[in-house]
């Protein structure tokens, strides 16, 4: 890969939400070599490059273009980028709060190839919280209002690791190099006068149909999964999912998309990046009594001796 692609990868990575501008990166640095090979070649020139792997917790298989190695060293560099513009919070209470949750969440992730970094940022406006690649974690003071403490915290910090230590954010820059390719070349095919159903699949890709959305929300579902384990294995009670997914709702469980419901939840899921919230919960609570084995109390200081470790088995599906 060639020393500009890798400059417009690390400027995506260095996003805050990485993970979703990580999806402009086909259009952006596949679509010259697609226009000197042909789709076809281009193709099959990225499938030669690409690792099979399995996602630890779930055995999903996953598609990744990029090594461990060069994941993490984009993580390293977005999050100094992060930190150099961002404003870091001068509250000791909550520094010292989530440097507790968050070492423990670290320690559960048993990831001994990650330098563990967590930082908050002061902004109160954002609801977000993120962990790049390599274990750089950052929480914005936003979300703190939610979390409401350290359990909640935990939720937010288990499922942000979890999408790290799931390579979320590489698989998802992998896909969008394939589903570029196949986009020019189903459009090339129309154009030609060929169009079939590669051309129509091609054009649904285009705008998300069958394609990006919905391994966006298995990837959501998945970070949830295993953070519910993460957060049991550090010693926080995973139960306390639920309500913090509720405060994240704005109304009571048994209110959700009934008479109280946030605006963006007038968007059918189908159409979403993310579990509405009853799918969330629902999903959450099935999962409980496997992730309650991991669970050994409150005032586990430090976390279990036995840590989460990433078992390979199919992710249960909440009935």
């Amino acid at each position: 890969m060639t020393a500009s692609s890798n400059e417009t990868i690390d400027r995506v990575f260095g996003s805050v939400v990485g993970r979703r501008a990580a999806l402009a990166l086909g259009a952006r640095t596949v679509a010259g070599l697609t226009a000197a090979l042909g789709a076809g070649a281009a193709l099959s020139l990225f499938s030669s490059l690409a690792g099979c792997y399995r996602a630890p917790g779930t055995g999903r298989d996953q598609l990744i273009f990029f090594s461990e190695e060069k994941e993490m060293q984009f993580g390293i560099e977005a999050y100094r980028e992060v930190l150099r513009e961002s404003r870091l919070s001068e509250n000791p209470e909550t520094t010292e709060m989530v440097q507790r949750v968050g070492q423990r969440i670290a320690q559960a992730a048993n990831k001994p190839a990650y330098q563990w970094e967590f930082a908050v940022i002061e902004e109160d406006k954002m609801i977000n919280a993120f962990c790049l690649p390599g274990g750089k974690v950052a929480v914005f003071t936003g979300i703190l209002k939610v979390t409401k403490g350290e359990a909640g915290l935990a939720t937010v910090m288990g499922h942000e690791v979890a999408h790290a230590l799931q390579r979320h954010g590489v698989e998802r820059m992998s896909r969008s190099i394939i589903d570029q390719i196949a986009q020019l070349g189903a459009l090339g095919a129309a154009v030609g006068g060929h169009a079939g159903g590669g051309a129509v699949q091609g054009l649904l890709g285009a705008y998300g149909v069958n394609v990006s959305l919905p391994f966006n929300r298995k990837q959501e579902s998945e970070a949830d999964y295993i953070g519910l384990r993460l957060m049991a294995a550090a010693g926080f009670d995973p139960r306390e999912a639920v309500p913090f997914w509720e405060r994240m709702s704005g109304c009571p469980r048994t209110m959700i998309d009934k008479v109280c419901f946030r605006s963006h939840q007038s968007i059918p899921e189908f159409l979403s990046t993310h579990p509405s919230d009853v799918t969330r919960i629902n999903q959450i609570e099935a999962w409980l009594p496997e992730a309650l084995q991991y669970y050994r109390g409150s005032n586990a200081v430090p976390p279990p001796k036995v840590p989460y470790r990433p078992l390979i088995g199919p992710m249960p599906q909440a009935s």
